[in-house]
């Protein structure tokens, strides 16, 4: 068994995937080198002095908010339960995009909500059929070809007194079905025109009415109030869709009628990963995790906002999961006609506090003077990253934390080596066995890395079988656990195993996204490469032969197929379903540039774009062209042809994306401040939960249930979270005038930036590679 799981190295020592921490000193790298190995090499602007920080000290130092299309900031403000729309007492939603699932803002926490409860002294509805309807009641409007089929179906007379029910059913929506009239029709004799009868009504009406043909009276239809909303979501009943949400009984609110098909929702998480999250939803909700829709995955170390859709589901069932909920919290619950498609995130709005700063020109200055060179060079900074920008380089994250890199995977995947590419995923450094851990480590190793170093070499052992897998290993490894489960399947009859080496199937158990994750750091990795060699040859300058996207400057560049990404650029990619050359209307095109057009001053170099390598892009028609064939030829790039990036594996068949090759902030705006401060773990920006609590509307109950209350991350450290988008405020009032003497000094800053752009290498180009990712020590007790 041991010898069938054994993925070992040549010189049978398992291949080693150790996280760049302090326990495994032949791992570590400093940052410089780590960026180095993965084409990270240049700055725009040498010459702007940068500064020395630390960020991600605490996770609320890192607070990201999504952008929607419409340039809404996200942020999760509903604090009560969801709500279905059944009950509303105002008319029936007009042809909107999305209806609202009624659910009161912090403003309105502590209102009474009026619509849902009547005044006391208002009467009970009659509890008989009422004989007479009001008759100044105003009847809905009809579109007159909707009039036209139900007075050809049912006459005007008839006609008139349905419109006059389901006005009733509208006014009085807090009504019995058995309170209402029911509207008798004359004979229809065609069973034909009978089917249309009762289509139209459900059709004309949204299911606010419904119809029966009589069993007394043959051809005659009755017209009836449609029967309460009821409770859904129990198990046991019939019909449904695979999200376990079941179909709308007779007289039941349809998915059309609330709105559409898809749920969206705002997650609100601390300190934990995107799928680690959803997994957890996924498991409570008994429906498999890929089913959820998102941008974009978001630091796992880090505050972040961000938009959920679900097909078919209802919001309870979603908001009920807070009870559970520790570290997230989900509200803003919308139905709409669509998921969550490509291209409907606009960016991503960064509020970020670095500490521990010291700058080049501080030595010799009192406490006054300090803060006012920090402050001096920080601007300076940031008018050069607001004027010159940045080059759009992958971050370290997008090539994973451990040394076996995600774009080895990818790279391996690429070549065919499938068998190596499960390796790499399951590779662990011995040093991380528990066993190992010594004291001197032992709170310098996240405890989520110890379980899972152990749990592989158990199941390369052979003592740990599917139950264990999913028992022990930690939730946010799903590619690992995905892996090995499917490796471990035995004949229930023998008992061997049925699959060891399927070695394709095996990289298939993996959710798509991830996946895609590991062919598309390679393809990052060969970015990157590219980027820093174009800047080295031609700098800003426009040269022939470079790319720009087709009618971009007339304003009429072709709405591209776009990768959908998180706050730092790392992409979930969703391709069409039969992953074919893109047309010319779906596809984002670029062409080179002339001689006389790069010459003319219409482009400059935030107009240009890298290809990302494929079979289905245009490579540049200069240097940097040549520059593909000679890296990704090359033992470093794998051996590989750009011109021939097709394979029968259609994950592993990439057609090629565009990239702009520089960023900067949209809409121009960096706001800075340098503020001085005491305690390493003081809170230096104020966030939403704070500020609700400040005004009375947090309550402890809630609190807990979201685990923000009394929330502690990784470096034990407490905190509150929920950051906010007006939280880069000065200090006011005492703090402005207050000690300045203070030992540390933090810069607290905000900035926008696209979907497609990593706020790591902006804060790379204003630090000049000063800026540290804090490394916590870890408590592996908790």
């Amino acid at each position: 068994m041991a010898a069938k799981r054994s993925l070992d190295g040549e010189d049978g020592s398992p291949n080693k995937r150790t996280r760049t921490q302090p326990d495994s000193p032949s791992a570590e790298l400093s940052q410089e080198a780590q960026e180095r190995a993965v084409g990270i090499t240049v700055f725009v602007a040498p010459e702007v002095p940068g500064f020395e920080c630390v960020f991600k000290h605490r996770y609320t130092d890192f607070q990201v908010h999504e952008i929607l299309p419409n340039g809404h900031v996200l942020h999760l403000i509903d604090k009560s339960e969801a709500r279905r729309p059944a009950r509303q007492t105002k008319t029936e939603p007009g042809p909107s995009n999305g209806h609202k699932i009624e659910d009161p803002s912090d403003e309105q926490l502590g209102s009474e909500d009026k619509t849902q409860k009547p005044p006391a002294e208002d009467p009970p509805a009659p509890a008989v059929p009422q004989q007479d309807e009001d008759p100044t009641l105003d009847l809905p409007e009809l579109s007159v070809e909707d009039r036209s089929i139900l007075v050809d179906i049912f006459g005007n007379e008839v006609t008139q007194k349905i419109l006059k029910l389901h006005g009733a059913v509208l006014k009085n929506p807090e009504r019995k079905p058995r309170e209402h009239n029911t509207v008798i029709s004359d004979v229809i004799p065609e069973k034909t025109k009978r089917t249309e009868a009762h289509m139209a009504v459900r059709s004309v009406f949204k299911s606010k009415l419904q119809t029966e043909t009589l069993q007394d009276q043959p051809g005659v239809i009755a017209v009836k109030a449609s029967s309460p909303v009821a409770v859904s979501g129990a198990r046991g009943q019939h019909g449904g869709d695979h999200n376990g949400a079941p179909a709308p009984a007779k007289g039941k609110v349809g998915w059309q009628e609330m709105g559409g098909e898809y749920l969206h929702f705002t997650l609100y998480k601390e300190n934990k990963d995107t799928m680690e999250v959803l997994s957890f939803m996924a498991s409570q909700l008994k429906i498999p995790a890929r089913n959820f829709e998102f941008a974009g995955t978001k630091d796992r170390r880090g505050v972040t906002v961000q938009k959920v859709a679900l097909f078919r589901m209802h919001a309870e069932r979603i908001a009920n999961l807070n009870r559970m909920a520790r570290g997230w919290k989900a509200g803003g619950f919308e139905h709409k006609k669509h998921g969550l498609q490509l291209g409907e995130l606009a960016g991503n709005e960064f509020v970020l506090t670095l500490r521990d700063c010291h700058f080049p020109s501080g030595e010799g200055l009192d406490a006054t003077e300090r803060l006012e060179s920090a402050q001096k060079l920080v601007s300076q900074a940031a008018e050069s990253f607001k004027a010159k920008g940045f080059l759009n380089y992958y971050g370290l994250q997008r090539f994973g934390s451990f040394s076996t890199g995600t774009h080895t995977t990818g790279m391996k995947i690429l070549q065919g080596d499938l068998k190596g590419a499960v390796e790499s995923i399951l590779t662990y450094s011995s040093d991380l066995l528990p066993e190992n851990v010594g004291e001197e480590s032992v709170n310098k190793v996240p405890q989520d890395d110890i379980y899972r170093a152990d749990v592989i070499r158990k199941w390369r052992e052979g003592s740990a079988n599917a139950m264990d897998i999913r028992d022990k290993l930690p939730r946010r490894f799903s590619a690992e656990s995905a892996i090995m489960q499917y490796l471990s399947k035995k004949d229930k009859k023998s008992g061997k195993l049925m699959q060891e080496e399927d070695w394709q199937g095996a990289l298939m158990q993996i959710q798509r996204g991830l996946r895609l994750m590991y062919v598309h750091a390679y393809q990052s990795l060969v970015w990157n490469k590219v980027a820093g060699k174009r800047w080295e040859l031609y700098g800003h300058q426009v040269v022939e032969g470079d790319l720009v996207i087709v009618g971009e400057k007339d304003g009429k560049a072709t709405s591209g197929r776009m990768e959908e990404t998180d706050q730092d650029g790392e992409p979930i990619v969703k391709p069409a379903a039969d992953d074919s050359v893109a047309t010319e209307d779906s596809f984002t095109r670029a062409r080179p540039l002339s001689k006389e057009e790069a010459e003319s001053g219409k482009y400059d170099i935030f107009d240009l774009v890298l290809p990302q390598p494929g079979f289905d892009v245009l490579y540049p028609g200069n240097e940097v062209g040549k520059y593909y064939e000679e890296f990704m030829g090359s033992e470093a790039g794998g051996g590989l042809d750009p011109h021939k990036m097709r394979r029968s594996w259609k994950d592993a068949s990439l057609s090629g994306s565009y990239r702009k090759m520089m960023a900067r902030p949209l809409n121009g705006v960096v706001e800075c401040r340098v503020t001085p401060y005491e305690g390493a773990d003081e809170q230096l920006v104020e966030t939403d939960l704070e500020k609700m609590r400040k005004h009375g509307r947090g309550n402890g109950a809630d609190a807990t249930a979201s685990g923000a209350s009394a929330a502690v991350d990784s470096n034990g450290e407490g905190s509150a979270t929920v950051g906010g988008a007006d939280n880069v405020e000065p200090p006011h009032g005492d703090q402005a005038n207050g000690d300045v003497a203070k030992s540390n000094i933090a810069v607290v800053m905000r900035f926008q930036l696209g979907s497609s752009q990593y706020a790591t290498m902006a804060l790379r180009e204003m630090c000049k590679g000063g800026a540290r990712a804090y490394k916590p020590e870890f408590n592996t007790v908790r």
